[in-house]
């Protein structure tokens, strides 16, 4: 059995107290891929954005707000990991200062200035060694180029690629159409399946990885 860990969810980037930049993602997919690779016996660590989701049984939650605060989370966990799936839909930027009080409307000028957030998988990539990194790439339109190129740029094992305009296959539903990227070239699309079966067939995927 391996140790897995497992990120799911979005970030939130603050602007003020009370307002932040984000996404759709609401972690689903990550946190059937917990349930699943703790049905199989592996020991899981899940590192949750802001989510409503119930932690699934025996799986350790570490629970993070902003990207930043993703990354130092993977960093700090990976050091026990064999495997990382990084299922979270992590903010690619955010805003370049934090007002500490809320923002009066009629102070505001209407421009946000706006910095990268790093990526999470090619900050670590110099961490892999012999482990297996799997992670997803959720598109608009076609989804398999930009998932080829986040395979190749990222060192990947695997990628799952979907699209999120697909019926049934987006964010805040239970069940999701993907395509598998391997890195010797290999494509393997799958029928449309709820987020836990494909979850399961994640892990079962992991000792031929």
């Amino acid at each position: 059995m391996s140790h897995i860990l497992i990120t799911a969810g979005p970030t939130r980037e603050p602007i003020d107290p009370v307002r932040f930049l984000s996404n759709r993602s609401t972690g689903r997919m990550g946190f059937a891929i917990a349930q699943a690779a703790a049905e199989a016996g592996h020991t899981v660590t899940l590192i949750a954005g802001p989510v409503e989701l119930p932690t699934p049984p025996n799986v350790r939650r570490v629970d993070v707000v902003t990207a930043r605060d993703m990354l130092a989370a993977v960093q700090r966990e990976l050091v026990q990991a064999d495997v990382l799936i990084a299922s979270a839909a992590v903010a690619d930027w955010r805003p370049e200062t934090c007002s500490s009080t809320k923002l009066k409307k009629s102070g505001m000028n209407g421009v946000l200035r706006l910095v990268p957030n790093p990526d999470i998988l090619k900050t670590i990539r110099p961490q892999k060694g012999n482990r297996r990194f799997i992670g997803f790439a959720a598109e608009t339109g076609e989804p398999t180029a930009e998932a080829g190129r986040k395979l190749r740029e990222k060192g990947l094992d695997l990628i799952v690629a979907n699209d999120v305009t697909a019926p049934g296959a987006g964010f805040a539903v239970e069940t999701n159409r993907v395509t598998l990227l391997y890195p010797d070239g290999r494509r393997e699309a799958l029928p449309l399946l709820s987020k836990l079966d494909l979850a399961r067939r994640l892990i079962a995927l992991l000792p031929a990885l």
